[in-house]
């Protein structure tokens, strides 16, 4: 059997495993192992496994995953995210839509401290659910904001997906995280303009709340000022060279631990419960990241990589649209595939040839603006049918919802979100303007 037919017979044994509910991260090690000795030898494996575990996993960047999710999981534990929610809905609750506008507002805050996708929805889920429902909003408006609210974890640096792109194609976090924030708010206005719209045509599917005096509106605001200097400290302390993202991440990770026993928000048994989330979600990444390196290199060993790439160019399409290609395909995948393990799988194929097109920009940019482009795709996968893992997390709590519900209210969202990706597709300065501002 030839490598390109090993390869083929990889992708489609892979996704049956995980269509069988193997974890994605031991499937791509099976299949890759499989394949590994298949095109080469046993020994050759062994040899092979003797070391990359060790050099990818004892890479000094990648200690920024657990250090970055510490930091979100003593965020949820210790409150924040509710004081959030609260002086977010306190500013803007009494306007039509405004409690979902509080939750996108308050998803953008969380997600500079935490960097996860699914614990920013299951968080907001459990914080603004009941008050959404409380002041009758619609079941669609209510469920559809907190899942696509949740995407504003990875949208807004530091981000678990962005860390995962510079480590796998050798590009700079920092600028990596400098190149999402404009597309990050960008999505953060679209959705509240999304939301505006849709009370505007159905008022009742968002009803306002008797206003928050003024007098009590600023309490609400100084009980998340804490978590908004971590924010700004841990971001702007990497924007600004003062620390690199692992630095960071290490101050972000310690600050959260002294506000939350500071304000006596967080206990012995929930320091414990945040460790313990680390380790659980620190070991998916790493089972997947090592998982995908071994699949990944049987799919070098295939040469399939480079025969896409080649017939790819043979094709003569112009750049841009190589890229409307490829994103097409990350939208598609991203329907059937968890998002980082459809990242790993896909970059050794598609890195390569958007790095050989000529857009007019440098290497270093065209990496940069594609892993935006990636950042935002992944974004859409999270919410979009037929699986969106953020709408099944939603669906988990609000269980007298049905999920065709959730999915109906994400739709006009959906829209939006394919709104920004064309713009930073055509825009590729909306990505690249604070990066070239700050170098």
């Amino acid at each position: 059997m030839s490598g390109t037919a090993s390869a083929l017979l990889g992708f489609v044994a892979m996704l049956v495993l995980i269509g069988i509910r193997m974890p994605v991260g031991l499937a791509m090690l099976a299949v890759g192992t499989a394949g590994y000795v298949h095109l080469t030898s046993g020994a050759a494996f062994l040899a092979y496994m003797k070391t990359t575990p060790y050099f990818l996993f004892a890479n000094y960047t990648i200690s920024v995953v657990p250090l970055f999710v510490l930091m979100g999981a003593v965020a949820e534990r210790s409150g924040l995210a509710r004081d959030l929610f609260t002086a977010a809905s306190a500013w803007l609750g009494h306007r039509r839509g405004g409690l979902a506008m509080a939750v996108i507002g308050a998803c953008t805050g969380f997600g500079a401290i935490c960097g996860s996708s699914v614990a920013t929805t299951a968080t907001f889920g459990r914080a603004a659910l009941p008050e959404l429902r409380r002041y009758r909003y619609s079941d669609a408006l209510a469920t559809g904001t907190i899942a696509v609210g949740g995407t504003l974890g990875i949208l807004i640096p530091p981000s678990v997906i962005l860390v995962v792109y510079a480590i796998s194609t050798e590009q700079n976090i920092v600028k990596l995280f400098q190149a999402a924030l404009i597309p990050g708010l960008l999505a953060t206005t679209f959705y509240c303009l999304v939301i505006a719209v849709l009370v505007r045509r159905d008022p009742a599917a968002g009803p306002a709340h008797a206003p928050v005096p003024r007098e009590k509106r600023w309490p609400a605001l100084r009980a998340v000022w804490p978590t908004l200097v971590v924010a700004v400290v841990v971001l702007g302390g990497i924007y600004g060279g003062i620390f690199t993202p692992t630095e960071g991440a290490s101050v972000g990770a310690a600050a959260m631990l002294a506000v939350g026993f500071g304000t006596r928000r967080l206990d012995g048994p929930g320091f414990l419960e945040s460790l313990r989330i680390t380790a659980e979600t620190s070991a998916l990444i790493f089972m997947i990241l090592l998982g995908a390196e071994v699949f990944n290199a049987f799919l070098a060993l295939s040469q399939l990589p480079t025969a896409i790439a080649e017939w790819i160019t043979g094709l003569g399409l112009a750049p841009l649209a190589v890229v409307a290609l490829l994103l097409l395909s990350y939208i598609l995948l991203g329907a059937v595939m968890d998002e980082l393990a459809m990242i790993l799988l896909t970059l050794p194929i598609f890195f390569p040839v958007v790095s050989a097109l000529d857009f007019g920009l440098t290497t270093e940019e065209v990496a940069i603006w594609f892993g935006i482009l990636v950042l935002i795709v992944v974004g859409i996968g999270l919410t979009a049918p037929p699986i969106g893992l953020n709408v099944f997390v939603v669906s988990a709590i609000a269980r007298d919802v049905p999920i065709a519900q959730t999915y109906r209210g994400v739709l006009p969202f959906l829209v939006a979100d394919i709104a920004r990706l064309l713009l930073v597709l055509f825009v590729p300065g909306l990505a690249l303007w604070m990066v070239r501002w700050l170098s």
